[in-house]
């Protein structure tokens, strides 16, 4: 009854994690966006206890062994496949790759989640959403300064 309540915990950590990335890319208004990240997150830390619970299961058996960390590393492995999948190169720009790395992110943090490190998981969905709005404030005020530039060389 405890390892439930511990799952259910785990579980409910990573979704709403997840759903904070979520929320700052459903404002933004890319693609992936509160859902997406959510169940990213989720997976990411269903699958790393699944791992974590077969390796316990098989630990001590003769002719068994169990790596947990391959699951953990095909997560690494799929998400990247799926960010790739969100990358595009249009009009001699690419686009897709915040929301790439951030969904690879999200499985991190959801396998953070999955091995109880809610601190680490934690700080890292702060720390994402920091970049996700801070550092977007900067890029905004970067571009706008190249683009002035652009226009005085352009003039004289």
């Amino acid at each position: 009854m405890a390892e439930n309540l511990i799952i259910l915990e785990q579980l409910l950590v990573s979704l709403f994690l997840g759903s904070l990335i979520g929320l700052e890319r459903e404002i933004s208004k890319k693609p992936a966006g509160f859902r997406t990240y959510a169940l990213v997150s989720l997976g990411a830390t269903i699958f790393t206890i699944i791992s974590e619970v077969l390796a316990f299961r098989y630990q001590g058996i003769p002719g068994v062994s169990f790596d947990p960390s391959r699951i953990i590393s095909q997560i690494v492995v799929g998400v990247g496949f799926i960010g790739a999948g969100v990358i595009i190169y249009q009009k001699s720009k690419v686009r897709g790759i915040t929301t790439a790395t951030t969904l690879w992110i999200t499985a991190a943090i959801g396998i953070a989640v999955g091995l109880r490190l809610y601190s680490l998981a934690t700080i890292t969905a702060c720390l994402v959403i920091i970049v996700l709005i801070i550092f977007q404030i900067f890029e905004n005020r970067i571009e706008k300064k190249i683009e002035k530039t652009d226009e005085f060389i352009h003039k004289n």
